[in-house]
C-alpha cells in the first residue's frame, strides 16, 4: 500500500512538471557554441612614470676670506708704576683684548641667498618625488563591457573567427588592434544591431585586472567554448555538434576592454546612438593606455544562430536598441 501511494505521488509530479513546462524550455536553456580571443598582456608592461629631472647645484658664491684685522698696541707698564687704588689712574690689572672670529665677515645676504636655493630645490623634488608615487600606485583605470546582439550573418560569424585566429594577443598594441577591428566589423553590420548593453567600472590599477577578469570569467562561462585564442595559445574544441534552431535570427558579440585613464561617456539609455558611440569610445584605445582586451561571440558554430527567447533568458540586461 505504501509502494503504492508513493507511485502514485511521483506519477502526479511528473504530470505536473509536463503541463508546468513550456514547448522549447530546453532548447532556450541549452548553451551554444561560443569563441573568444585576446589578453591582458598591458598589465605586466612597465607603466611609464614621470622623470624626475636632475637638478645641479648652482656654484656657490665665492665669498672673501676673512682677514685679521689689526688694533694698535699699547705700552705695558710695569705693576707697581702707578699706586694701587690712586684715582684717576687705570687699574693694575693688565688690559684683555677680545679679537672678532673668522666668520663675522660673511655677507648676510649671500647667506639668504643660499638658504633660498636649498629650500626651493627640496620642495621640487619633495612635489616630483609625490607625482612619482601617485602615477606608480593609484593610477585611475576603467574596465568596459559592451554586448551587441546582432542579427545573424554567415559572414559576419566568419569574420568573428578570422579576426580572432590572426590577432596578436601577447601585447598592447595587437590588443588594441584587436578591438579597432572588431569594432570595424561591427559597424559595418550596423543595420542589424537589435540589443545592446554598455556598462564600466572604474577604479585602480591594482583591482582593474580582477574585475577584467571576473568580466571575462562570467562571459566565458555563457557558452561552451569551441574556440579560444588567449594570449598567443589557441585551442579548438573538436567533436562539437551544431544546435540549429529554425528561429535562430541573431549572435552575440561581448567586447571586454581595460584600460588606464577614463572612458569617455556614453547617455543612458543606450539605444542605437549611445551604442555607437560606445563601440567608438572602446576603439580610442592605444597601445599606450591598453592593459587588457578580449572579444567573445556566441554562437562560434556554423549555422548556428540564438533565438529571442535565447537573449531574453540568458542576458536580461539587455536593451531593445
Amino acid at each position: 500500500m505504501r509502494l503504492t501511494r508513493i507511485r502514485a505521488l511521483l506519477l502526479l509530479w511528473a504530470m505536473l512538471a509536463c503541463v508546468l513546462v513550456e514547448p522549447g524550455w530546453d532548447s532556450a536553456l541549452a548553451q551554444r557554441s561560443g569563441g573568444g580571443v585576446g589578453g591582458r598582456g598591458g598589465f605586466s608592461t612597465p607603466r611609464p612614470s614621470p622623470s624626475i629631472p636632475r637638478i645641479n647645484p648652482s656654484p656657490s658664491p665665492s665669498l672673501p676670506l676673512p682677514t685679521p684685522r689689526s688694533y694698535p698696541s699699547y705700552p705695558t707698564y710695569p705693576r707697581d708704576y702707578y699706586p694701587p687704588g690712586t684715582p684717576g689712574y687705570p687699574s693694575t690689572r693688565p688690559p684683555v683684548y677680545v679679537t672678532p672670529g673668522a666668520g663675522y665677515n660673511i655677507d648676510l645676504i649671500a647667506l639668504l641667498f643660499i638658504g633660498g636655493i636649498v629650500l626651493v630645490s627640496i620642495s621640487m623634488l619633495r612635489g616630483l618625488q609625490q607625482a612619482g608615487r601617485n602615477n606608480g600606485g593609484e593610477v585611475e583605470s576603467s574596465v568596459a563591457r559592451l554586448r551587441l546582439a546582432v542579427l545573424y550573418t554567415p559572414k559576419l560569424q566568419a569574420s568573428l573567427r578570422q579576426t580572432a585566429k590572426t590577432a596578436e594577443t601577447e601585447s598592447p598594441r595587437g590588443l588594441a588592434d584587436l578591438i579597432d577591428n572588431t569594432a570595424v566589423l561591427l559597424l559595418r553590420a550596423q543595420d542589424g544591431w537589435r540589443f545592446g548593453m554598455y556598462e564600466v567600472w572604474t577604479g585602480s590599477l591594482e583591482k582593474a585586472e580582477g574585475q577584467f577578469d571576473a568580466w571575462m570569467t562570467e562571459t566565458r562561462s555563457e557558452f561552451i567554448e569551441t574556440y579560444r585564442h588567449f594570449e598567443g595559445r589557441e585551442v579548438v574544441q573538436a567533436g562539437y555538434r551544431a544546435k540549429v534552431e529554425p528561429d535562430g535570427r541573431y549572435i552575440l558579440v561581448t567586447l571586454l576592454l581595460a584600460v588606464s585613464g577614463s572612458l569617455p561617456p556614453i547617455p543612458a539609455p543606450l539605444r542605437r546612438e549611445g551604442a555607437r558611440q560606445a563601440l567608438m569610445a572602446l576603439a580610442t584605445s592605444s597601445p599606450t593606455n591598453t592593459l587588457a582586451a578580449y572579444v567573445a561571440w556566441t554562437p562560434e558554430a556554423e549555422g548556428e544562430a540564438l533565438t529571442e527567447q535565447d537573449l531574453l533568458l540568458g542576458w536580461p540586461r539587455l536593451e531593445l536598441l
